[in-house]
Formats: structure tokens, sequence, C-alpha cells
């Protein structure tokens, strides 16, 4: 009963939370939100790479082949937010087949429980 009550006022909050979402709509809500987050990330160190070398960048300007500088930023960007939405949908498919998994076991105790109350 004691762990029943620590997992519903700690752990147990976090679940129910989690299981009040559909499977799909949840990871898919929280791969949004991580893709978001690395396209994000993304431009800040692009923009920081940009301001840190903006002399060496200014001086090839017109040596360097824009498209293929673009095309290869593009191709990191999509491999970078590839590469962040796969590992997010693996972490939430696994953190909502446990959080279910979890609240399936407390509610078996807690009919376990109220079977014991009857008695």
């Amino acid at each position: 009963m004691t762990r029943m009550a620590s997992y519903e006022s700690g752990k147990g909050k976090k679940d129910i939370n989690i299981l009040n979402y559909f499977r799909g709509d949840y990871i898919g809500f929280q791969v949004l939100k991580s893709v978001v987050a690395a396209t994000v990330s993304f431009l800040a160190v692009f923009a920081a790479y940009v301001f840190y070398n903006f002399e060496t960048l200014m001086q090839d300007i017109y040596k360097m082949d824009l498209l293929a500088f673009g095309k290869s930023v593009i191709i990191l960007y999509l491999c970078t937010v590839g590469a962040y939405g796969v590992i997010s949908y693996v972490v939430y498919a696994n953190r909502y087949n446990r959080a279910k998994k979890s609240l399936k076991t407390y509610y078996n105790n807690l009919k376990k429980l109220a079977g014991m109350y009857d008695k």
C-alpha cells in the first residue's frame, strides 16, 4: 500500500499524464517538439560557425561554390534533424510503453487492495 501511494504521488502522475494521450499522438507530439528544438539548435550552432569564421567566409565568398555550400548545409541539417527525430521516436515510444506497463501494474495492485478490503 505504501509503495502504491508513493508511486501515485511521484512517478504515477507522470505516467497518467503520458497515458492521457493515444500512443501515436503522444509520440508524434514529442517528436515534433524534438524536431523544432533540433532546428533551433542547428540554427544557433550554424550562426555561431558563421560568426566565428566570418572573415574567412567573406574573403572566400567569390571563390567558393555557394550552391554546393548550401547543399552541404541542407544535407547536414536533414541528417541532424533526422537522427534526432529517430532517437526521439525510440525514446518516447519506450517511455510510453514503460508508463503503460507501470500503470497496468498499479491498477492490478489497486484491484488486489480492493479485494482485501472487501474481505
